[in-house]
């Protein structure tokens, strides 16, 4: 499937972003990272610590509790490039800057899993909770 970009994530309009039916690769899907909630990927203790000195880039504190920070309606650690397919397509593939260290919430989300399939499900169905307008 394929759902449109907004401006707020790309500055150019004119690409799309390719989601998978089952993503062959987490680093490359990224629906599980997009939402319109500040307090959307919650950082514990431990996901601070092995954030280590990007910690407090990455993520911050709403009252008592850290969150990684949301960018444009998704993760700050979620970055997209552009991929020129091998006949001449072009789409956007997303990857996430801090995988190696990334929050244990999103260790659980195993790629293909019954959650990964309704994240997939549930953004392709209401486009405007992946992209925001």
């Amino acid at each position: 499937m394929i759902l449109p970009v907004s401006a707020g994530f790309l500055p150019d309009r004119r690409h799309r972003v390719n989601i998978p039916s089952t993503p062959a690769d987490c680093l490359r899907c990224g629906v599980c990272c997009f939402s319109g909630l500040d307090t959307y990927v919650r950082v514990t203790g431990d996901d601070w610590t092995r954030l280590g000195a990007d910690a407090e880039r990455l993520a911050h504190f709403i009252g008592h509790r850290a969150w990684m920070r949301m960018r444009d309606g998704h993760c700050i650690a979620l970055l997209p490039r552009l991929v020129t397919d091998t006949d001449g397509r072009t789409h956007t593939e997303y990857f996430c800057t801090a995988y190696e260290r990334r929050p244990q919430i999103c260790r659980d989300l195993a790629r293909g899993s019954p959650h990964c399939e309704g994240e997939l499900a549930a953004k392709a169905a209401r486009p405007s909770a992946a992209t925001p307008a």
